[in-house]
């Protein structure tokens, strides 16, 4: 066991919550496969994966509060993709309030100026349902491939499928919510503040 192995999980970790995508995920599914192989331990896979999405994600916020509209309004040819992502982002906060901060990249919250207080917190539970739906998935998964069918490993398996569930559960919940809510309104989809997004 090698503590540098800790320290890229960390380092990718971090990177992906800051905006760069798939890196994270990567990651936390290799360590997780590596502790089904004793290689690294589980719960400090878990925990490091946490801090570092909470980490990364208050990097990416700064950057989005601090540079955000610049980069997007920078004339080039991806000036257009960029202000299309902005526009997914302010809708995916119309829709999804603070839920957003789970699928939209930390640059779009500091850029829409969410509350910053909101963010860190948002951005820790997105970070810790994040590590304890990948890793014990991945690691429960390898355990299983590799013949290690114990009720234990089975056990830390569903436990991770079911957190996905439960995340993905929430999404669909809000976002029938949040469709009722327009239909009672007429079809307005306003903007909706930042500062304090829908709950």
């Amino acid at each position: 066991m090698n503590g540098w192995e800790y320290v890229l999980l960390f380092l990718a970790v971090m990177v992906s919550w800051a905006g760069v995508p798939l890196v994270g995920s990567a990651a936390l599914g290799a360590a997780a496969v590596g502790a089904s192989q004793g290689n690294l331990n589980l719960a400090v896979v878990i925990v490091i994966a946490a801090i570092a999405g909470e980490v990364g994600g208050i990097i990416g916020y700064r950057v989005g509060d601090r540079w955000g509209r610049q980069l997007i309004d920078r004339p080039g040819k991806r000036q257009a993709s960029r202000q299309q992502l902005m526009a997914k982002g302010e809708r995916a906060y119309a829709k999804w309030g603070r839920l957003a901060v789970f699928f939209t990249p930390a640059i779009i919250s500091g850029t829409a100026k969410m509350k910053q207080g909101q963010f860190i917190v948002w951005n820790f539970v997105a970070s810790i349902g994040f590590a304890l739906a990948v890793a014990p998935t991945a690691y429960g998964a390898g355990r299983v491939a590799t013949g290690h069918s114990s009720t234990k490993d089975v056990v830390i398996l569903i436990f991770g499928l079911a957190m996905s569930a439960l995340l993905v559960t929430i999404l669909v919940r809000r976002h029938r919510r949040h469709l009722a809510q327009v239909a009672r309104d007429g079809g307005n989809e306003g903007p909706g503040a930042y500062g304090a997004p829908p709950a």
